[in-house]
C-alpha cells in the first residue's frame, strides 16, 4: 500500500571533474568525455548552502567519475546530515562518507561484478557497515522491450537485474530508499518515463526518487498524479540554476512548502 505523502522535489549536485555540471544521461564514457548541458561557476558547497537555507532535504551529491571527492566533501561539510552521496561507494569506504557528513550513501556498481551479475553479499556488507537506514540503492535503468534493466558503470553496462516490484521487494529489505535514474531520458528535457513512474508509484513501499526528463511544472504535476504521491523527483537540466528554462528554482521551493 502506498504511503500517505506528497511528491517532493529533491535537489541534486552532480559533480564531474570537480565541477557542478548537468550532463546527458548515458553519455559519460570511460575516458571521462560526456555531453554537457551546463557547467556551473559556483562550487558544490554553494549549492549545498542554498538547499540548506531553503530546507530542501533528501537531496543527493553524485560523483561522476574521479576527481570529485574534494568537492563532495565540501558540499557535505556545508550541510552535515542534509545530503546523500553516491559515486564510487563500496564496502570499506561507505562509513567514511557517513562520517564526512552524508545522511545516506548511494550505491549501484559495487552491487555487481564486472559482467553485471548482482552480488547480494555486497549489498549485505554495505547494510552491515552503515546500517540499512543509511543506505540508498540506485537502480539507474535503461528500457528494453520487456521493461527496464538496471545499468551500471555510468549507465554503460546492463546488469542481470530487471527493475520490477519483485526486485524492489528483495532489495528493500536492506536499504532505506531507492534512487531511480531513467538513463535513456536523463538530461534531455524531453519528458519523463511515464510507465516507469507508474510502476514505481504502484509499489511505493519505501521512499523513491525519480530522475530523468521532467521538464515543466505540468509534467511535475502529472508525475505526482501518476505516482499517487509515492515518488519524489529530482530535476537537473530543466532547472534555471542549472541553465535550464523549464523550472524556476523558487517554484520548486514553493512546491515543497505547499
Amino acid at each position: 500500500m502506498n504511503r500517505e505523502r506528497k511528491t517532493q522535489f529533491r535537489p541534486c549536485i552532480d559533480l564531474h571533474q570537480g565541477k557542478v555540471k548537468q550532463i546527458v544521461g548515458g553519455s559519460l564514457n570511460d575516458d571521462g568525455a560526456c555531453r554537457e548541458n551546463f557547467v556551473s561557476q559556483e562550487g558544490a558547497a554553494e549549492f549545498a548552502q542554498r538547499y540548506r537555507a531553503d530546507e530542501l532535504s533528501g537531496g543527493h551529491v553524485i560523483k561522476l567519475g574521479p576527481g570529485n571527492d574534494e568537492a563532495a566533501r565540501e558540499a557535505l561539510a556545508a550541510w552535515p546530515g542534509g545530503l546523500q552521496v553516491g559515486g564510487g561507494i563500496r564496502p570499506g569506504n561507505a562509513l567514511e562518507w557517513i562520517e564526512a557528513g552524508a545522511s545516506h550513501v548511494i550505491v549501484t556498481s559495487c552491487l555487481f561484478d564486472s559482467e553485471g551479475r548482482f552480488l547480494p553479499e555486497a549489498l549485505k556488507a554495505l547494510a552491515d557497515e552503515v546500517g540499512p537506514e543509511r543506505l540508498v540503492v540506485d537502480l539507474s535503468c535503461r528500457r528494453k522491450q520487456t521493461g527496464w534493466t538496471v545499468a551500471m558503470n555510468r549507465w554503460q553496462t546492463l546488469t542481470n537485474l530487471d527493475l520490477n516490484h519483485a526486485t524492489l521487494d528483495g532489495l528493500g529489505e536492506h536499504c532505506a530508499e531507492f534512487l531511480i535514474h531513467a538513463a535513456d531520458v536523463e538530461g534531455l528535457c524531453q519528458g519523463f518515463d511515464r510507465e516507469l513512474v507508474a510502476l514505481l508509484g504502484e509499489w511505493g513501499k519505501k521512499p523513491l526518487t525519480y530522475a530523468g526528463g521532467v521538464s515543466s511544472m505540468a509534467e511535475l504535476e502529472e508525475l505526482a498524479r501518476l505516482s499517487r504521491g509515492a515518488v519524489d523527483v529530482t530535476i537537473g537540466s530543466a532547472l534555471d540554476i542549472f541553465g535550464g528554462n523549464g523550472f524556476k528554482y523558487s517554484e520548486l521551493v514553493s512546491w515543497n512548502r505547499r
